[in-house]
């Protein structure tokens, strides 16, 4: 274990926070609220501390899976624990384990929240609670490649642990490069949304906020009813915006190198897409008794579907008052999640694209035993190591969700509250259903079961494996 690296590396991220800290900062004096003094303060010392830690580089810069890992793991978990600082400072979250929570929750593009009145927040809180969401979208660690020579070949490792999905390729050959592409197009989105919101007469405070929230499909927004009381106008903008963010960014990729072909002939995007209008088809129909206009009905259905699939977590409309028939299929949805490689969560298409394929492929060797299989996508054959990966990965899923909703339900609360809450938050979703809903928060929750959801919000961004292998003896002997 390369000790002295991952050091150095911690040392980078709690600088790039205190960097980051300075939006809120702004936003402060904009508004002249007295809140940004302790983001300040927070900065400051996050920047000074980790400007220390990485005055000296290693001498051996080499790290592999494990390292990289175990430093992504522990990254998270430090930028979460720093940036709930201010609000607990602040008084704006007196609670740190509620901070924790608010600020994780951010961070991992979660938007579950513990607050009862999210307005009573300053501009500043606010700013910084929504940022969170569009750090985390992307991911620190491809921002710090972006922008710094890491570990020349070994940074692969890095991206890898960090970005979504049940496998990570290069877009080109160097990881900076890779990295930077992907910023970029995460940033021109971003900036393209924002303009259309404020087109669409919202607030530019509010525009700025929702599209970080909309951008790292996480769901914090700036008023109590979420994005309820927007114009239609601006919904669709936000629908459209969060389904383009759930979409595999290798598409925007071959789109801006004009290989079109290429683009759509990406299986995972058309399952996606059609999971999404399917989807949008059934519930509209489902719930159109509740309401006489049916454009009104398909915008609330596409909207709810958009946002639930992408583990975006806004809403216009209190679902949990939806039919079981549309409710299950929200539940569905939030097992499913986005594609891999876009800024979503949830199991991902991919993987059950494989798990899909696996299972034919098993059923049609019983009925021809000598007949030889593989399982494809993109018209490439994928290999057993990752047919298997996946398949592990969905046994260690199951093992911590049940122990999560085991802990949960010690708090006493209805099984579809501690079902959904485990299930919306280590698919990084957000609300679920009964006390979960979107009407309603996790406030009400023991400082125990907030814990184990915090671990379960960090445990679902990172793809299980980082958080938990910290709990791993074996991975902190030097040899």
């Amino acid at each position: 274990m390369n000790f002295a690296f991952i050091v150095y590396i911690l040392g980078w991220v709690m600088t790039l926070e205190g960097g980051f800290m300075l939006l809120p900062c702004v936003t402060s004096l904009i508004y002249g609220e007295k809140t940004g003094i302790y983001f300040i303060i927070v900065a400051a010392a996050s920047a000074l501390i980790g400007f220390f830690l990485i005055r000296r580089k290693p001498k051996n810069p080499q790290f592999f899976t494990k390292e990289g890992f175990a430093v992504v793991g522990l990254s998270w978990i430090i930028m979460s624990l720093i940036g709930a600082l201010p609000f607990t400072i602040s008084g704006e979250i007196p609670n740190y384990i509620d901070a924790v929570f608010e600020t994780a929750s951010g961070f991992t593009t979660t938007g579950a929240s513990i607050l009862t009145d999210v307005e009573a927040l300053s501009h500043t809180a606010l700013i910084w609670r929504s940022f969170t969401h569009w750090i985390g979208g992307m991911g620190v660690f491809i921002f710090l490649l972006a922008i710094l020579p890491m570990a020349g070949g070994y940074n692969m490792n890095l991206m890898r642990a960090e970005s979504p999905g049940p496998s990570v390729g290069k877009l080109v050959p160097k990881v900076k490069e890779s990295a930077k592409i992907l910023y970029l197009i995460y940033f021109t989105i971003t900036i393209t949304e924002m303009i259309l919101l404020i087109i669409a007469k919202m607030p530019v405070f509010d525009a700025i906020c929702i599209t970080f929230g909309t951008a790292g499909t996480g769901g914090f927004g700036v008023r109590a009813d979420s994005c309820a009381s927007y114009t239609p106008f601006a919904q669709w903008v936000i629908t459209v915006f969060m389904a383009l963010f759930g979409i595999n960014f290798n598409f925007y990729y071959f789109i801006l190198k004009k290989k079109f072909k290429s683009a759509f002939s990406i299986e995972e995007v058309r399952w996606y897409v059609a999971l999404i209008l399917l989807s949008t088809v059934f519930i509209a129909y489902n719930i159109l008794k509740f309401n006489d206009s049916v454009s009104e009905t398909f915008r609330m259905a596409a909207f709810q579907v958009c946002s639930i699939v992408t583990t975006t977590g806004f809403a216009t409309v209190d679902f949990n008052l939806w039919p079981s028939f549309s409710k299950t299929i929200l539940i569905l949805l939030m097992l499913t999640g986005a594609c891999a490689g876009s800024t979503g969560g949830g199991l991902k298409i991919s993987r059950f694209i494989i798990w899909w394929k696996s299972i034919k492929n098993e059923f049609e060797g019983f009925i021809h035993p000598r007949s030889v299989k593989m399982v494809e996508m993109d018209g490439k054959a994928i290999e057993k190591d990752t047919v298997r990966s996946v398949s592990v990965y969905m046994v260690v899923f199951m093992l911590v969700f049940a122990v999560s909703v085991l802990l949960l339900s010690i708090d006493k609360f209805d099984m579809e509250t501690n079902f959904t809450a485990v299930l919306a938050t280590i698919n990084n979703i957000g609300p679920g259903l009964g006390e979960v809903g979107p009407c309603g928060g996790f406030a009400g929750f023991s400082i125990g079961s907030k814990i184990v959801i915090i671990i379960d919000m960090l445990a679902g961004r990172l793809e299980l494996y980082p958080i938990l292998l910290l709990l791993a003896p074996g991975l902190w002997k030097k040899h």
